[in-house]
C-alpha cells in the first residue's frame, strides 16, 4: 500500500510540474506579424510601425507586433489573402488590389468629389460600421482609411480639358480606371511601388493619385502637371485587418486595448493623409511642377462624364444583393454635411 501511495503521490507531483511548465509556456508574448506594402519612409508605414509599438506598450509586452514593410512578407496585391491564409498575421493594403473582392467598400473609390483625407477616413469607418459589409468577414477589420482627393498626374502635358486625355496612357484601378475612360484617357493597372519606374520609362504618361504621393512616393521627380479637379476627386480605401483565428485567441482584455487604438489610429491616418497632401504640394511646386485648376464649366463636364462611373457602381453592386443606393446616398449625405459644414463624426478629432 506504501509503495502505491508513493506511486500516486509521483504522478501527482509529476502532472503539477507539467500544468506549471505548460503556464509558464503559454504566459510567454504573443507574437504578431504584420505586413505593409508603404516603404519604411513613409508616413503611413511611420504609423503602421507606431501601431505595432503601441500595441506592445499598452498591453505590457503580452504582444509583440513584428512590422514588415515595403512588401517583404507579402505583396501589395496578395496581402488580403496573406492575412486569411495566415501567411501574415495583421496587413494593411488598398482595397481596389484585390478586384471585385469588396465591391460595396469600392464607393469610396468613386468619383464622387471627396473633399479629405479625414472626411473620407470618417466616412469608410461610418460604412463598415452601419452596414457590416460581409465581403470583410474572413478578418477581423481593425480599421479602414482613405487618401484625400485624387487627381490626373501627367508626365509630359498638362491635362486641362478632356480631350487632353486623348492617347494618354493612365495608371488606375478599378473605378478610377472606369473614370479615366469616360473621360477618354487609356487606363493601365499597376501597384504604386511600380508607377515611379513605370512613368520614367515611358510605360504609362500618368496616374491618378492623391497630392501625398507625390512626395510620400517621390512622384513629382517623374510627373510635371497635375490637374486638380476636386469636383471628381475620388478616395482610395485602405485596409488594416487581422487574421480571424488570431483575433479569436488573443485575451479579452488585450482586444478591448488593440480596439482604442485602432479607434485612435484612425484619427491619426485621417489627419496623416492631410497632412502629407501639403506636403505633396509643397514638394511638386518646389521640383517646378504645375498644379492646375479646372475651369469651373469643365469641372461641370467632367462631374456628368463620370457619372457611368458611379451608375455601374449602383447597378453591379445592387445585382449582388448588396445595398448600393442605400450606401451612395448615405456618402451623399455626408458630403452634403461637409458642404454645409456640419460634418461631425467620432472618427474626426474634436468631433462632438
Amino acid at each position: 500500500m506504501k509503495k502505491m501511495f508513493l506511486f500516486f503521490l509521483a504522478v501527482i507531483i509529476a502532472s503539477a510540474f507539467t500544468t506549471v511548465g505548460a503556464f509558464k509556456a503559454q504566459a510567454g508574448p504573443i507574437k504578431l506579424t504584420y505586413s505593409c506594402f508603404f516603404p519604411p519612409t513613409h508616413i503611413q508605414s511611420q504609423l503602421a510601425e507606431a501601431w505595432c509599438k503601441e500595441v506592445e506598450r499598452r498591453t505590457g509586452g503580452q504582444v509583440q507586433v513584428s512590422y514588415y514593410p515595403g512588401q517583404t512578407l507579402t505583396k501589395a496585391t496578395q496581402c488580403y489573402d496573406g492575412v486569411v491564409e495566415g501567411l501574415s498575421d495583421i496587413g494593411f493594403s488598398i482595397l481596389q488590389y484585390t478586384p471585385g473582392r469588396f465591391p460595396l467598400m469600392d464607393v469610396i473609390n468613386l468619383p464622387i468629389g471627396v473633399p479629405s483625407g479625414e472626411v473620407a477616413t470618417a466616412i469608410i469607418n461610418e460604412i463598415n460600421d452601419k452596414f457590416q459589409p460581409k465581403e470583410l468577414s474572413d478578418t477581423k477589420v481593425m480599421y479602414l482609411h482613405s487618401h484625400g482627393p485624387g487627381f490626373i498626374h501627367t508626365k509630359d502635358k498638362p491635362i486641362l480639358k478632356m480631350e487632353d486625355l486623348k492617347g494618354i496612357k493612365i495608371r488606375s484601378h478599378g473605378p478610377t480606371a472606369e473614370m479615366i475612360k469616360c473621360l477618354g484617357g487609356t487606363p493601365v493597372a499597376l501597384p504604386m511601388p511600380e508607377l515611379y519606374q513605370a512613368l520614367q520609362k515611358g510605360v504609362v504618361q500618368g496616374g491618378v493619385f492623391p497630392l501625398e504621393s507625390n512626395k510620400g512616393w517621390r512622384l513629382a521627380e517623374v510627373t510635371n502637371y497635375v490637374s486638380a479637379c476636386f469636383s471628381t476627386g475620388y478616395g482610395l480605401g485602405f485596409f488594416v485587418v487581422m487574421n480571424k483565428d488570431k483575433w479569436e485567441k488573443l485575451p479579452g482584455d488585450v482586444k478591448k486595448i488593440i480596439q482604442e487604438i485602432n479607434h485612435e489610429w484612425i484619427i491619426k491616418h485621417g489627419q496623416a493623409w492631410d497632412d502629407s497632401d501639403f506636403k505633396g504640394v509643397q514638394f511638386l511646386l518646389q521640383k517646378g511642377n504645375t498644379m492646375n485648376g479646372i475651369d469651373p464649366k469643365e469641372a461641370e463636364r467632367r462631374e456628368k462624364a463620370v457619372q457611368p462611373v458611379i451608375d455601374a457602381y449602383e447597378k453591379d453592386v445592387s445585382a449582388k444583393g448588396l445595398p448600393a443606393r442605400e450606401v451612395l446616398d448615405y456618402v451623399n449625405q455626408r458630403l452634403n454635411d461637409v458642404a454645409q459644414g456640419k460634418f461631425n463624426s467620432e472618427y474626426i478629432a474634436g468631433s462632438k
